[in-house]
């Protein structure tokens, strides 16, 4: 039997004051063996989070299963106010776990990170810098990579194909690349010419790096609209990140970008101590923007991305092509042929 009226039926949700979420998938089922020191890396992700985020950012921790004292201690924070919302659900997987924590809301840039990121002063700052200054952005990683030159960026190649605002430049901090290298365990992930140059866009001064990996990215909210990923079978991995986070980026027209200096660091499931020292020095955020910057509506065409990822990306991906792709921007013969070596 109902008795009386809602007061809510037909209200119209009053708008909130936050522009940009943070959506934090948290898988740690116990503290033994891998899971020995991710509790640590977590307070180590969410601390500087807490540090380096403006105040019109909406924090989601999706809880994916995880023990009891991770759940605690999500709680507190819960109950402190720097946590705005908690998901809790059995492991159902990480792009699962993302796809709850984005739907319900409408923020204007969504930040999708692993649990275990450090986060840096200006992060945020200059992930707006790289929205602003290029048009066509749909992503932004803070942390670059000479290797994502490749990794969906056939878009970017046809737009500045013969444009001198695509060349290779100087790497702005190569210790940031062996850092990553080191936090992903592949201490060879990079050789000497991807730790001296990486290809970038310009606009006047500015720079961004083409390119952007997925364990920390912010995303213009356009691209989760109409989203034909409804739940993924992967636990991890497989192809759910790429079809959930790589591929809607071009298939609506932007461009898939890094800052060029490093903004995060990645810091794997071992406890080290430069992280804590790192977050020592992290300053708490003086950056509070009013509202966000303005974004100018994409459109693509369907058959126009049909034929740059089906024709376009496997024409410019054949190796003699690809050489003299890296050649015409800017690299000499011999750096060419690192860059296209195996282990690219």
């Amino acid at each position: 039997m109902r008795v009386g009226y809602n007061p809510n039926k037909d209200k119209i949700q009053e708008p909130n004051a936050f522009f940009h979420q943070v959506v934090v998938p948290v898988y740690i089922p116990n503290q033994e063996e891998y899971f020995k020191d991710s509790f640590k890396i977590l307070e180590y992700c969410l601390e500087s989070l807490f540090k380096t985020v403006h105040a019109k950012t909406y924090i989601t921790i999706v809880n994916n299963g995880s023990c009891s004292e991770i759940m605690d201690y999500l709680s507190e924070l819960q109950k402190e106010g720097k946590i705005h919302e908690i998901i809790n659900t059995t492991n159902i997987g990480k792009l699962n776990a993302i796809l709850k924590g984005i739907s319900g809301h409408d923020f204007r840039f969504v930040t999708i990170t692993d649990a275990d990121v450090l986060f840096l002063n200006n992060w945020q700052k200059e992930t707006y810098n790289v929205f602003e200054k290029f048009k066509k952005t749909g992503a932004v990683c803070p942390t670059p990579s000479s290797k994502s030159l490749k990794n969906y960026t056939f878009n970017i190649w046809f737009n500045l194909f013969f444009s001198k605002s695509l060349r290779f430049t100087k790497v702005k901090n190569p210790m940031a690349l062996k850092a990553f290298a080191a936090s992903v365990g592949n201490s060879n992930m990079y050789n000497d010419i991807h730790l001296e140059k990486y290809l970038t866009v310009s606009n006047g001064n500015f720079k961004a790096v083409a390119g952007a990996g997925h364990f920390a990215t912010t995303y213009r909210k356009e691209v989760f609209e109409n989203n034909e990923i409804k739940s993924s079978n992967y636990m991890l991995g497989g192809d759910s990140e790429a079809k959930l986070l790589d591929y809607p980026v071009v298939k609506k027209g932007m461009w898939r970008l890094s800052t060029e200096e490093n903004f995060a660091y990645h810091l794997g499931n071992v406890e080290e101590e430069w992280m804590k020292k790192t977050l020592e020095n992290i300053k708490l955020n003086e950056f509070q923007p009013i509202e966000p910057v303005y974004l100018q509506e994409i459109k693509l065409p369907y058959a126009v991305f049909v034929f740059l990822h089906k024709i376009f990306s496997k024409i410019l991906t054949r190796k003699k092509i690809w050489y003299f792709c890296l050649k015409m921007k800017g690299l000499s013969r011999e750096e060419a042929l690192k860059y296209i070596q195996k282990n690219e």
